[in-house]
């Protein structure tokens, strides 16, 4: 095998809606507000009763039950999370357990909203180098328990959700090389920390840095991939901000490409948002079978990490 490929996808939210109406119960803020500065309507919140863990296994058993794979198949399992409670068991252990998943590698990776992208990453150098066969990758992240619910510049934004990838071997690559890096000096712009943790940015410096920096980054993730943008059937960035969504995938350059943007109905759901709208593209038929995706996670640390896949 010269390579790995998603095999099958899977998405996961919780049932409770908080729209904008609703928040502006809660802030001073409205509707036109959110939309005008963020473009989000709606976003799921998860319950009290309802762990990281849990939304990550669901979302793992719909890729898994999409792929015709039985939870003995997968020998690894990653999640991507930077709201986990607990330090040990690990997020992705505790997945395994809910699953039945017997004797796989368990590990959790915390690159908050470009955790996704790393961790595919991280599956797809392990099954290129032999140490997996089939991997469970999940983005997975309830927000609502790190957000500061009186400071509105950021209860407005947040969601919780899970999206999932089944990444197996393959004889051609449909999975392709990564571009990664950070930029150290500017961590402090997004921050999930404190006692209890929470979560803070620097709104304009984050959009600053990723409306300018990013998209040269991007296009050399898509010359690793052997592909001109305009080649690309689907872009699946980050889902942060529609006011950054939007600029970003028009700098870009995929002229053909439909564009993501679960953000409107989800929020940020840091890990878990670049699973989610892949998983949504894939289930509502927006892209098919073999097309080439560019996915670009960025966000806390400030990371990011990209790559073009292939539609499973």
């Amino acid at each position: 095998m010269n390579g790995s490929r998603i095999a099958a996808v899977g998405h996961y939210q919780p049932a409770k809606v908080l729209t904008n109406e609703d928040l502006a119960g809660l802030v001073d803020t409205s509707d036109e507000w959110i939309r005008s500065r963020v473009g989000i309507r709606t976003r799921h919140i998860a319950g009290p009763d309802e762990p990281v863990d849990e939304l990550a296994a669901y979302a793992a058993a719909k890729a898994l039950a999409a792929a015709g794979l039985a939870p003995a198949d997968i020998d690894l399992v990653l999640v991507a999370t930077s709201t986990a409670v607990d330090r040990s068991p690990n997020t992705a252990a505790r997945v395994a357990a809910r699953l039945g998943i017997p004797q796989a590698a368990t590990m959790d990776l915390n690159v908050v909203c470009a955790g996704f992208t790393h961790a595919l990453a991280t599956a797809d150098h392990a099954v290129r180098a032999g140490g997996a066969s089939r991997a469970l990758v999940i983005g997975a992240d309830k927000m609502s328990e790190v957000t500061d619910w009186s400071d509105r510049t950021t209860c407005v934004l947040v969601g919780d959700g899970a999206g999932a990838a089944v990444v197996e071997a393959a004889d051609e690559p449909a999975i392709g090389p990564v571009l990664w890096g950070s930029v150290p000096e500017m961590g402090n712009a997004v921050r999930i920390e404190g006692t209890p943790p929470r979560f803070a940015q620097e709104g304009q410096s984050v959009y600053r840095w990723a409306t300018t920096q990013l998209p040269p980054i991007a296009r050399r993730a898509c010359e690793r991939a052997g592909l001109e943008p305009a080649d690309l059937a689907g872009v699946v960035l980050h889902q942060a901000n529609l006011r950054i969504i939007e600029p970003l995938a028009e700098k870009i350059g995929a002229v053909n490409a439909v564009v993501a943007r679960d953000v409107t109905e989800s929020g940020n759901t840091s890990a878990a948002s670049i699973p989610l709208a892949l998983s949504k593209l894939v289930e509502r038929g927006a892209v098919t079978t073999g097309d080439p995706v560019l996915l670009f996670g960025f966000g806390g640390n400030l990371s990011y990490a990209g790559q073009v896949v292939r539609c499973p």
